[in-house]
């Protein structure tokens, strides 16, 4: 196997993955990466290694891409907790209803936050049902995307591979990039040491000497330029390489807490269904009992009170509506106080009106005389020869 084929190997066998899960790209967009034109600077030292390093790069940003919008633990997560977060609604609200028929009634806040129980979360058993379905369709899907995480997990340690290829190729060029260098910088040196030598008399001879050591300078700035650039390369491959090793645990150990949860979470429901479903019966049935009584002592109490309130408070209501009807409208210190807030802008506003109509006027005089100033000072300087030369003058 050659040199340049190995990263295409690992490349290739990445994107095979890829296309199999039907996560690969329809179209390569790799001609619009500036990557290329950079790398096409330094084809000249290894065309076939900087080509497959190349390659290589322009599939980085498509294929990690691809990698972070399907390694994704949140949606799992927040479906696990809204489920979580139902078991534990039911098990409060069932030990809120029990203690509320302990004492045979209910209170009127007792009523109120049964309704809202049932209004916003319903019933124990309706929301037992409820959590059935969700924990059914996610473990239907959970296993699935844990799967699909592990290939994807397998093809990007196969692009790692092409791209820890890549940076042997990367070192390879700049070990040439080097060499090349070398050679320039001794170029240089031998034009620089003919100049410096040179004793004769004969000015064109010199001056050919000179023009030999500034072409190896120019040489040397272009090999230079190469060079840094090969050297760029290798050494961010390098940064990248051994950095994503330590990502790539990390990812690692969130997709196996994932698949620990997952594997909890079936066991919890399985062994814990049973007893929950006896336990929803038992309570709902507790809770519409105490829920008929406190119906009956609630309409009793609600006629009587009625009654009560009635009588206290008819003849207020019926005074107040009176005075209502046949009392003024508007109070004359309101209108007053308009009047009086009206006058009194008025005056103010007279006041300022004038004060600053004085300092416009003053304020345009300093300008005038500021400007006039400048001016004959900047005639005083044309008239001594100090004045600013037009251009072409």
């Amino acid at each position: 196997m050659t040199a340049t084929a190995a990263p295409m190997q690992y490349l290739d066998k990445a994107m095979n993955t890829l296309h199999d899960l039907g996560l690969a790209p329809t179209e390569a967009n790799s001609a619009e990466d500036p990557m290329v034109a950079l790398l096409n600077q330094i084809a000249g030292l290894d065309e076939g290694r900087v080509a497959a390093i190349a390659r290589t790069l322009a599939q980085s940003s498509t294929f990690n891409e691809v990698v972070r919008e399907q390694i994704q633990a949140m949606d799992i997560s927040n479906r696990y907790e809204a489920i979580t977060a139902a078991f534990n609604s039911i098990r409060d609200d069932a030990k809120t209803m029990v203690e509320q028929v302990e004492d045979g009634k209910l209170d009127t806040f007792e009523r109120v936050a049964n309704m809202w129980m049932k209004a916003t979360r319903g019933d124990i058993a309706s929301r037992f049902e409820k959590i059935k379905v969700n924990y059914l369709e996610v473990t239907a899907s959970t296993q699935d995307q844990i799967q699909r995480e592990q290939r994807i997990l397998d093809a990007y340690q196969d692009f790692r591979g092409a791209m820890k290829q890549s940076e042997v190729l990367a070192l390879e060029v700049l070990k040439k990039a080097e060499g090349q260098l070398d050679a320039a910088r001794g170029e240089v040196d031998k034009a620089m040491q003919a100049v410096e030598s040179f004793s004769g008399e004969d000015a064109a001879e010199r001056a050919r000497l000179e023009l030999a050591r500034d072409e190896r300078v120019r040489d040397l700035q272009d090999v230079e330029k190469r060079y840094q650039i090969a050297k760029d390369l290798s050494d961010n491959l390098t940064v990248s390489h051994n950095t994503s090793d330590v990502v790539m645990a990390r990812l690692m150990q969130t997709t196996s807490a994932k698949e620990r949860l997952y594997q909890q979470a079936i066991s919890f429901f399985t062994t814990n269904e049973t007893v929950l479903t006896a336990l929803t019966a038992s309570f709902t049935g507790m809770f519409g009992l105490g829920e008929t009584t406190a119906t009956v002592n609630a309409m009793k109490d609600g006629v009587n009170q009625s009654l009560e309130v009635l009588a206290e408070i008819g003849g207020k209501v019926q005074e107040a509506a009176v005075r209502a009807g046949y009392g003024p409208t508007l109070r004359a210190e309101s209108v007053k106080k308009l009047v009086d807030s009206v006058v009194s802008y008025q005056a103010h506003s007279r006041d300022i009106i004038e004060q600053m109509r004085k300092e416009s006027t003053r304020n345009a005089e300093e300008i005038r005389e500021a400007v006039e100033d400048g001016k004959q000072r900047m005639a005083r300087l044309a008239e001594q020869g100090k004045g600013i030369i037009a251009a072409g003058g």
